[in-house]
């Protein structure tokens, strides 16, 4: 019964995620609605019916704002979150599909950028090498384009910028362990405010929207479509938060770096846009450098968490699912005499976490000074790093080689 919800969650994922956005091409590109700010105002309002009627049902719980400062910190994220949809919105009016995912895959890149600008974040070489195709391969499917449209290009490209500063900014702000969020609890209070934010921006540049809304209205098949459009859109993030509960940090990135390679195949199989080798081939590079991207982070991340483990740095207990990660996969190898996991088990699940997680309960784990426990070392001098309780329910934030653009 597990893995058959697993399946069902990861399917529902797929399906959300791909939907909205073939639905959004569709309204934008060939039913003629050519209002993406009023579509993406439609998008909002769903989510916050959604989100208060998830609350109010208590089938999930989600966390309050604690704080004034909080809420304008959540304030200034839905701004930026808005932004980041509207155009992504726009770009797909002007450009298809496929070129647009090829765009959001350079995601990684801004996101390495600004927090080397914003927090003076260095990554390690491979991770700045592994951002070399994603650009190239970019550069390539742009030039290669048949259907290429400046307007479209450089909003995707904002787009991708935009979201890469979501990111940063949200690690940057919402630092503190009480302030930080679920994916679902943050809609809850992001989507509010971008309707706020989205009802005075459509009245300035699409005045003729709801106009336009109720004259296609008339077919009845367009209000299906928008409604369904709309709160499918909010489904992106419910079943994205079903997925981080449901399987690990890899098996995530894996799922996320091949949901943009079946939206492209999809979107070319239905559209029909033209498409030349080189657009293919420039495409293909894009996704071989997400990729690479994926594992140096991956590796960097576990070598730094061996690392704070073997210096006995407290500061690894809200990084990483310590105590689940390390007390199953000790479980099933050798032990050092005080009961502390060796070496090959710590890797293991430093890999199996792969990014940040967060674990929950009251333990110890021992970790030995020298950073090495291989079993028949008992003697050597161990430290020993508390497990402080952890809410489950705190956001699982990760830098992933994909992106999606409704996930809040």
């Amino acid at each position: 019964m597990s893995s058959l919800t697993t399946g069902v969650v990861i399917l529902s994922w797929y399906g959300s995620n791909i939907g909205v956005l073939m639905l959004n091409k569709y309204l934008l590109s060939i039913f003629g609605f050519r209002y993406p700010v009023f579509l993406t105002l439609c998008h909002m309002l769903a989510c916050s019916c959604m989100s208060y009627g998830v609350a109010a049902s208590r089938l999930v719980t989600l966390q309050p704002v604690t704080s004034r400062r909080q809420f304008y910190k959540i304030s200034l994220l839905a701004l930026i979150f808005c932004l980041t949809v509207v155009l992504g919105n726009v770009s797909l009016k002007f450009i298809p599909v496929s070129f647009n995912q090829a765009i959001g895959a350079t995601t990684p890149a801004f996101t390495a950028l600004l927090a080397w600008t914003v927090m003076h974040t260095r990554e390690t070489p491979p991770v700045y090498a592994s951002l070399v195709p994603v650009v190239v391969g970019v550069v390539i499917a742009s030039g290669a384009e048949p259907m290429f449209n400046m307007v479209g290009f450089l909003a995707a490209v904002t787009a991708a910028s935009a979201r890469a500063l979501k990111s940063v900014l949200q690690g940057l702000m919402l630092s503190d362990s009480h302030e930080r969020m679920d994916s679902l609890s943050l809609l809850m209070y992001m989507a509010p405010v971008a309707v706020v934010a989205l009802i005075p921006t459509t009245l300035f540049f699409e005045p003729d929207a709801a106009a336009q809304a109720i004259e296609l209205g008339r077919n009845g098949m367009f209000w299906m479509l928008l409604l369904f459009n709309s709160f499918l859109a909010y489904f992106v993030n419910l079943t994205n938060f079903l997925v981080t509960k449901h399987t690990s940090a890899l098996t995530l990135q894996v799922l996320g770096n091949a949901k943009g390679v079946v939206a492209v195949v999809l979107s070319l199989l239905y559209f029909r846009n033209p498409i030349n080798f080189y657009s293919i081939f420039g495409y293909a590079v894009t996704v071989c450098g997400v990729v690479l991207y994926s594992q140096a982070k991956k590796a960097a991340k576990k070598a730094q968490l061996l690392q704070k483990m073997a210096s006995g740095d407290p500061s690894v207990v809200p990084e990483a699912e310590l105590l689940l990660a390390t007390q199953q996969e000790a479980g099933s190898s050798g032990k050092g005499e005080q009961g502390a996991p060796d070496t090959a088990a710590l890797l293991r699940a430093a890999e199996k976490l792969g990014t940040n997680g967060y674990g929950n309960g009251h333990s110890y784990i021992h970790i030995p000074a020298n950073g090495s426990t291989a079993a028949g070392q008992g003697k050597a001098s161990t430290r020993s790093i508390p497990l402080i309780s952890q809410d489950s329910s705190r956001p699982f934030s990760m830098t992933r080689g994909y992106s999606s653009v409704y996930e809040a």
